[in-house]
């Protein structure tokens, strides 16, 4: 990062120790500085402009869970200083549900759940940001089906007419980042394997992927082996047959001490009329966002992290069907 690099090694340090200064540290009012006045914030349930709804959220967050860590696993960026780099950082996160709050009574539940965050940034600030939280592994932890979850928000948010509506491009927002990633051959390499599930041709799971590969899924679900990343995208692509898929931003990187991975950010936009993942086709339009890490090793994927708002595909398919 420059300027005002001296406190951070590197722009992955950057990410990781701003995110622990202002949750863990409770430094939530550098928020007025780390994030800047206008930035839009784009997440499976909405989208906000600026940085005061991004503070007002995290006050009632850490409300709600006061004890909350986020470990970063990972930051796999591209970018210069001069033009902005782009972090998908992903996060395993910690909370006790000790407040009241959006999931309801305190019930003292522990959780444990997965972030991915796509964050630009230049001169020290925040400007763009994409973020998915790992909603279906929240909701089931504190004993909630997540249709039942999507179902329960809509009634407290005032109905069908009335309540915040999930993300789809029609209410999307104009950033100032508009890179599409890097041309690193990991990167590539990742978005073919995932064009090939999207057409169906799941043979590329036996060609690309380790056979001990392990799995990390919506729902807070670890898996291993191939059969259970057939399954997902399988379910995942039947439910949505003929959805348009999308690679928004791609990032491929190779450093020291770690393996070759790769970041992709995507979408499915497109009709639920099929069998699959989320019940008996409804005919809803419905539109997915997603983030996907993957890291390689000798004999081919050996991790997959993937991550969608299960309550927010819920929600898109009620306010539709009714």
């Amino acid at each position: 990062m420059k300027p005002n690099s001296d406190k951070w090694k590197d722009f992955p340090d950057y990410i990781l120790g701003i995110t622990k200064e202002i949750w863990e540290d409770r430094g939530i009012a550098t928020l007025n500085h780390y994030y800047t006045d206008d930035i839009i914030v784009r997440s499976p349930s909405g989208i906000s402009a600026g940085n005061q709804p991004v503070i007002a959220a995290t006050m009632a967050t850490l409300a709600e869970f006061p004890d909350r860590t986020l470990l970063g696993e990972d930051v796999i960026w591209s970018g210069t200083p001069e033009t902005g780099m782009l972090s998908s950082h992903r996060i395993l996160s910690t909370a006790t549900h000790t407040g009241d709050g959006v999931y309801g009574k305190a019930t003292g539940t522990k959780l444990q759940y997965r972030i991915i965050a796509d964050c630009h940034a230049i001169n020290d600030q925040i400007n763009d940001e994409w973020l998915i939280r790992d909603q279906g592994a929240i909701v089931r932890q504190m004993g909630w089906d997540p249709k039942q979850y999507a179902a329960d928000l809509i009634e407290r948010g005032g109905g069908p007419d009335r309540c915040p509506k999930p993300f789809t491009p029609a209410i999307d927002k104009p950033g100032p980042y508009l890179g599409r990633g890097n041309e690193n051959e990991w990167g590539l390499t990742y978005v073919g394997i995932l064009n090939d599930l999207m057409m169906g041709r799941m043979s590329t799971i036996t060609d690309q992927y380790d056979r001990a590969v392990q799995s990390e899924l919506p729902g807070g679900i670890t898996a291993h082996g191939r059969e259970p990343v057939d399954q997902f995208w399988m379910g995942l692509r039947s439910a949505f047959p003929n959805a348009e898929f999308k690679v928004h931003h791609q990032i491929g990187r190779e450093d020291d001490k770690m393996p070759p991975r790769a970041a992709v950010r995507w979408s499915l936009s497109g009709k639920h009329e099929g069998w699959g993942s989320f019940g008996a086709p409804s005919g809803a339009e419905v539109y997915v966002m997603g983030i996907s890490h993957a890291e390689f090793g000798p004999w081919g994927l050996r991790r997959e992290y993937t991550l969608f708002d299960e309550t927010a595909i819920w929600a898109q398919i009620l306010l539709a069907t009714g």
